[in-house]
C-alpha cells in the first residue's frame, strides 16, 4: 500500500468540454482507497499549491460532483503558469508542509513537465510521493497517447460547424475561410473532414502545420475549386508557417504593420485574433477576383462548447481520472506516469488504459501522421476511421440531391 497522506489536483492550460470528468473520476475513486486522507483541489493548478489556495473535496456531494463532471471548462480553475526550477520548489514545499503525497495534475505536454519536475524533487529529497499526470488537450498532441480525452468534444464542434458553414456556403455560393485552433499539430483542423456528407461537400480545402503553407500553391487550389463548384469552404488551422516555419500570422502581421502578441510561455498569441482569416480572404479578393469572400475564427468556442459533448469523449476522460486514482494505491509506481489509452481496434472501437514515464509525454509535440494528410491540402480516410469513433453521432442532414430524377 502507498504511503497514507493527502493528495492534491490541480487543472492546467486550455480548458475543455469533458476535464471535468478527469476530476470527478480522480474524486469519486478516491473515496474508495484507503492511502488518500484528504482530496485537495487546487485553484487555478500550480498557483494554487504554491498559495495554499485548496478546495476540501471530500466535503463535495456525489450529486455536486456529478453536475459538476458535466460542466464545461475548469471547475476549480487553470493556469498558463509555466513554472521554472524555484517555482517548483515552492511546489514542493507546499506539499511538504501539508503532507500530500499524491500528486494528480490534469493537462497537456507542459503540466506533464512540471509535475516531472516536481517529482524528481521528491525523490531527490527522499519524500515519498507519487505523481500522476492525466492527460487533457484539444489538440491531441501528446505524445504515447493515441488520443486525449479533450479532442473528441472539440472535433465534434468543428466538425459540426463546418457542416452548418457549408450548407451556409451552399445556399449563398462565395468563398469561406474558417481558421480553426493548432499550434503545432494539425488534429483539430483535420477533423473538419468529417464535416462532409454528399459529393462536394466542404471543407474543400483543409490546410495543417504539419505542411508548408505556400500563399501560390494556396491561390492556385482555391481558384481550381471554385472554377468547378463556383463556391469553396477552406479549414486552415491557426499554426500554418511557411518554408522557414514562421507562422503565417507572423508573416501576415509584418506584411500589414500590425504587432503580435505573445503568451505567458512565449508563444506567438494565434487563437485571440482573426488576422489569419482576414488576409487569407483580402489575399483571394485581389487575386482571385472573387467578390464573396468571408472568414471566421473560430477561437476558444471550440474547447468549451456544452451542447457538442462526444460521450465517447466524456467517459474515457473520467476513466483516465479513476485509473490514475487506482495506480496510485500501488507502492510501485513512484517515477512519475501519465496515464494512456492505447487502440485496440476501430472496428469495433476498443481501448485499454495504461501507464507510460511521465518523461514519454512531457514538453514534446505529437504531429499528424503522414498517412493521414492528402495532397498537402485534404486529409486521408485513414484519419477519419481515426477520429470518427472519437467524435460519435454528428448531426442529421438532408438534400433535395437524394431525390431520383
Amino acid at each position: 500500500m502507498a504511503a497514507k497522506g493527502n493528495a492534491v489536483i490541480g487543472q492546467s492550460g486550455g480548458p475543455t468540454s469533458v476535464i471535468n470528468q478527469s476530476l470527478v473520476g480522480v474524486a469519486l475513486e478516491a473515496r474508495k482507497h484507503g492511502h488518500i486522507d484528504r482530496l485537495l483541489g487546487a485553484r487555478h493548478g500550480v498557483r494554487g499549491i504554491v498559495n495554499e489556495d485548496f478546495i476540501e473535496l471530500n466535503n463535495a456531494s456525489a450529486e455536486l460532483l456529478e453536475r459538476v463532471a458535466l460542466t464545461p471548462a475548469a471547475a476549480l480553475g487553470s493556469t498558463r503558469d509555466k513554472p521554472d526550477a524555484d517555482y517548483c520548489q515552492r511546489i514542493f514545499a507546499s506539499f511538504q508542509k501539508n503532507n500530500v503525497r499524491t500528486f494528480f495534475y490534469i493537462g497537456g505536454n507542459d503540466s506533464a513537465d512540471t509535475a516531472r519536475i516536481v517529482n524528481d524533487l521528491a525523490r531527490q529529497a527522499n519524500y515519498e510521493l507519487r505523481t500522476f499526470h492525466i492527460p487533457k488537450t484539444i489538440d491531441n498532441d501528446l505524445r504515447v497517447h493515441d488520443h486525449t480525452p479533450g479532442f473528441g468534444s472539440a472535433a465534434k464542434f468543428v466538425a459540426s460547424a463546418i457542416m452548418g458553414d457549408d450548407f451556409d456556403n451552399k445556399s449563398l455560393p462565395g468563398v469561406k475561410v474558417d481558421t480553426i485552433m493548432g499550434r503545432n499539430a494539425g488534429f483539430l483542423t483535420a477533423a473538419s473532414v468529417l464535416a462532409r456528407h454528399y459529393e462536394n461537400d466542404g471543407p474543400h480545402l483543409i490546410y495543417v502545420p504539419e505542411v508548408d503553407f505556400d500563399p501560390d500553391k494556396f491561390l492556385g487550389d482555391v481558384d481550381r475549386v471554385y472554377k468547378k463548384l463556383n463556391r469553396c469552404v477552406i479549414a486552415v488551422s491557426e499554426g500554418i508557417h511557411d518554408h522557414n516555419g514562421t507562422p503565417m500570422v507572423v508573416v501576415l502581421a509584418e506584411k500589414l504593420g500590425r504587432a503580435v502578441e505573445k503568451d505567458s510561455h512565449g508563444n506567438v498569441q494565434l487563437s485571440g485574433s482573426g488576422i489569419l482569416g482576414d488576409f487569407l480572404s483580402d489575399l483571394i479578393k485581389s487575386h482571385l477576383k472573387i467578390k464573396r469572400v468571408r472568414s471566421d475564427t473560430f477561437g476558444y468556442l471550440q474547447r468549451s462548447f456544452p451542447g457538442y459533448v462526444s460521450q465517447t469523449d466524456a467517459s474515457e476522460a473520467r476513466e483516465v481520472g479513476r485509473q490514475a486514482v487506482i495506480a496510485s494505491a500501488d507502492e510501485n509506481n513512484n517515477i512519475g506516469l501519465s496515464v494512456i489509452m492505447k487502440r485496440i481496434s476501430n472496428q469495433p472501437y476498443r481501448i485499454e488504459y495504461d501507464l507510460t514515464d511521465i518523461r514519454n509525454v512531457a514538453r514534446e509535440t505529437k504531429h499528424l501522421d503522414p498517412q493521414y494528410i492528402k495532397g498537402g491540402n485534404d486529409i486521408s480516410q485513414a484519419f477519419i476511421d481515426y477520429a470518427r469513433p472519437l467524435v460519435g453521432q454528428l448531426p442529421t442532414v438532408g438534400a433535395f440531391t437524394e431525390m431520383k430524377k
